[in-house]
C-alpha cells in the first residue's frame, strides 16, 4: 500500500476504498470463472490481513481511549468473526457452484456494514481521542501487521492481544506457502 499519509484513518479507509472496488467488480458479474475465483482469493487475503492487523492494533486502542471502549471492540471482533467463517465457507468453492455468489454476496454485505460502522462511529471517536502522533503510529502498526499477516481465514484464531500477535506471524508463514503452492492470487 503506498499512501502519503499513514495515520489510522486513512490507512483504514484506503483498504475500505479498495475492498469497494473489488466488491464492484464481482457483482458485476464480469469476467470468467477464474477471475472471479482470483478477485475472490485476493479480497479473501485482503480481508484477513486487515482484519488481523485491526485486532492487533486498532481494537485495543479503542478498548484503550473509548469509555465503551471494550463494548465496541468485542461487536467489532464478533463481526469479524461472522465474515471469516463466510470466508472459510467460500474457501474451495468455484464461481460456477451455486453458494459462491450467496456467500459472497453474504460476505459482501456483511463488510459493506462493518466499515459503515467503522467510518461512521469507531473512527471518529478515536479520532477524538489520540492525539495525532498516535493515529500516525497505529496507521503504521496497522501497515506493518498487515505484511506479515495470514492470508487465509482462521475461524478459531484467538482475536485479542497477546496470542493473536504470537501466534499470526506463523499461521502467516503457513498460509504463504499454501498460497504460493497453489498459485492462489493473494
Amino acid at each position: 500500500m503506498t499512501t502519503t499519509k499513514h495515520d489510522l484513518v486513512s490507512v483504514i479507509t484506503e483498504d475500505h476504498r479498495a475492498f469497494e472496488r473489488i466488491f464492484k467488480e464481482l457483482e458485476s458479474g464480469k469476467g470468467g470463472d477464474a477471475h472471479r475465483k482470483d478477485l475472490a482469493d485476493h479480497l479473501i487475503a485482503e480481508l484477513v490481513r486487515h482484519s488481523v492487523a485491526e485486532e492487533q492494533h486498532m481494537y485495543p486502542a479503542a478498548r484503550r481511549h473509548l469509555p465503551d471502549g471494550d463494548e465496541v471492540a468485542d461487536h467489532e471482533i464478533e463481526e469479524h468473526s461472522q465474515a471469516e467463517q463466510i470466508m472459510k465457507d467460500l474457501e474451495g468453492l468455484e464461481p460456477k457452484d451455486n453458494r459462491f455468489d450467496e456467500l459472497m454476496g453474504k460476505l459482501i454485505e456483511d463488510v459493506r456494514h462493518h466499515i459503515e460502522e467503522e467510518e461512521g462511529e469507531l473512527l471518529p471517536k478515536l479520532q477524538g481521542a489520540c492525539s495525532a502522533e498516535e493515529l500516525r503510529d497505529l496507521g503504521e502498526k496497522i501497515l506493518r501487521a498487515k505484511k506479515i499477516a495470514p492470508t487465509r481465514p482462521h475461524p478459531a484464531a484467538p482475536a485479542r492481544p497477546p496470542a493473536n500477535r504470537i501466534l499470526a506471524p506463523g499461521t502467516a508463514f503457513i498460509d504463504k506457502i499454501r498460497d504460493a503452492l497453489e498459485d492462489r492470487n493473494t
